[in-house]
């Protein structure tokens, strides 16, 4: 069992840790060496002269220790902040039996609420795919207008890029420049798919702009 004074000072303030002329160790040194031991406190505090646990931390910047106190072996530790200034001494205790250091002084842990990894996970990766599919959505290799015209015919239809061509529903391929007469259908595919792709990109190029696709889908006439 060691037992460390501090040195009689004559002053509440502390000075910085180091190793005096006589080899006594300074007591901010030796807390720092104890850090994770279970030790006993004799302080200078009214309400707390006497404390036992075990020492969590000692912060060299702000002379403050943390301790971890444990009343009962049911329940959860309380943690103290001391002031390094207040400390008479301290005694190094042997360990308790089915102690384990920080692990009891951090108390019962089997309740606390695990992270739902494999969720989190799962949302991650739905995520990134969102990204990847609105990126491969955007084409850098064709102008405002053709873009529009994806975009448009994305909102009803599904579409994907093929190179600068536009492919709706995986049978009719819109070439550029992106008229009605620019869309040729696959074989064994039905005309009235094909016309009603060629209508809707047919009434887009007759009313240029972002709302042009609107319009064309909106159209009576579009074959549904």
């Amino acid at each position: 069992m060691t037992d460390t004074k501090r040195p009689n000072l004559g002053k509440a303030s502390v000075a910085t840790p180091n190793i005096g002329p006589s080899g006594m160790v300074s007591l901010e040194n030796a807390l720092s060496g104890a850090i994770g031991a279970r030790i006993r406190l004799q302080t200078t505090l009214p309400a707390q002269p006497t404390l036992e646990g075990i020492l969590f931390t000692a912060c060299p910047l702000t002379n403050l220790i943390a301790i971890s106190v444990s009343t009962t072996a049911s329940n959860p530790p309380t943690h103290h902040i001391i002031p390094v200034s207040s400390i008479q001494s301290f005694t190094l205790l042997p360990t308790s039996p089915g102690s384990n250091g920080f692990s009891s002084a951090l108390g019962n842990t089997s309740q606390l609420n695990t992270l739902p990894t494999a969720s989190l996970l799962a949302r991650a990766d739905a995520a990134v795919a969102r990204l990847k599919e609105a990126a491969s959505r955007k084409n850098k290799s064709v102008g405002r207008e053709a873009q529009e015209l994806f975009d448009g015919l994305g909102r009803t239809l599904p579409t994907r890029w093929d190179g600068t061509s536009i492919v709706v529903m995986d049978e009719v391929l819109i070439s550029a420049p992106y008229r009605g007469e620019d869309c040729k259908a696959k074989a064994g595919v039905q005309a009235h798919t094909l016309n009603r792709v060629r209508k809707v990109v047919s009434l887009s190029s007759l009313h240029p702009g972002e709302h042009g696709w609107k319009r064309a889908a909106t159209d009576p006439d579009v074959p549904q």
